[in-house]
């Protein structure tokens, strides 16, 4: 075998893959994170406000935490045109406070297993909304094609035990499918954002101003978070820190790369969710409806991303 015409492994494509992924793997463990943040901090599974606030917490120091990075880089975080800001102002509102809301409520009410399979069909929001925005990532028989393997996995952890039986929760797993589509939106508005705007910045006060709105409306809708111990500094300082690598990491790949190359590397969300809950929280994912959704999501995203030779 020739290798000189081998791809170099530390090649831009390869760098690309590999930062996509490390992001999902991230945002894998963001399931039994929140699940066990819950429990340390004594939230009650009906308190929604005082989640409302834990989450706002979380994205406000995270995008804290990236304002003060990118201006000990020296990038300008202070530039904005009252334009640039209302559009950074709409998206931290969009894709950070009102996708967090649904995606905390639908959390509470269904497990970490299959809330990380649910959340998958953001994926293939991504990939139809890219067809009506893009040129150069139209639908195709592939992307169709996985598609409809996607949304069949999803449909698939939905059967309980008796197989005939279809369990699907408005509350729990609903809230999960319309936060996904929200991040999915939120996330193309980022794109185009970032083309005028640094990403670590943007990324910074999306955050920032998202988080703030979930930590005023929590509290003034009777939430209250109280701490307890230095666990419940570490849980809250994890989260903080996922967020802020993840969504800066993931903004830069999207700006620079087509929708349709990074999008589905999403389908680590759902496996690495999958494993870390059932590590973490003992949940089980050893039924045959979690191990068919997960062949049926991950080969969706296969086709999605297949390239014709």
């Amino acid at each position: 075998m020739d290798t000189l015409s081998q791809p170099p492994l530390f090649s831009r494509k390869n760098i690309v893959y590999l930062s996509a992924a490390f992001c999902c793997l991230l945002w894998g463990s963001a399931y039994p994170a929140i699940k066990s943040g819950y429990e340390i901090f004594q939230i009650a599974a009906d308190d929604i406000p005082t989640k409302i606030v834990f989450a706002g917490y979380r994205f406000l120091f995270a995008g804290l935490l990236l304002l003060l990075l990118a201006m000990a880089t020296r990038k300008p975080i202070a530039r904005l045109s009252p334009r640039q800001f209302g559009q950074l102002t709409l998206l931290g509102l969009t894709q950070t406070s009102l996708q967090y809301i649904f995606f905390y409520i639908g959390l509470a009410f269904t497990t970490g297993v299959k809330g990380s399979i649910m959340n998958a069909t953001g994926t293939f929001f991504s990939v139809l909304l890219a067809h009506f925005i893009y040129q150069n990532d139209k639908l195709s028989y592939n992307k169709t094609l996985g598609c409809i393997l996607g949304f069949a996995g999803v449909m698939v952890v939905n059967f309980n035990s008796g197989l005939l039986d279809f369990s699907f929760s408005l509350l729990g797993d609903g809230s999960v499918v319309l936060a996904a589509f929200i991040l999915s939106a939120a996330s193309l508005y980022g794109k185009r954002i970032s083309q005028t705007v640094d990403p670590t910045v943007m990324t910074g006060y999306q955050l920032a101003l998202g988080g703030l709105a979930l930590v005023v409306g929590g509290y003034l809708s009777g939430g209250e978070l109280t701490f307890h111990g230095i666990s419940s500094v570490a849980i809250l300082g994890y989260l903080t820190l996922l967020s802020s690598v993840a969504f800066a990491l993931w903004s830069i790949l999207l700006k620079y790369n087509r929708v349709g190359m990074i999008a589905p590397f999403n389908f680590l969300i759902p496996v690495s969710g999958s494993v870390l809950s059932a590590i973490f929280l003992g949940e089980d994912i050893l039924e045959w409806k979690y191990a068919l959704a997960l062949l049926l999501v991950c080969s969706g995203i296969w086709w999605v991303n297949k390239v014709k030779r």
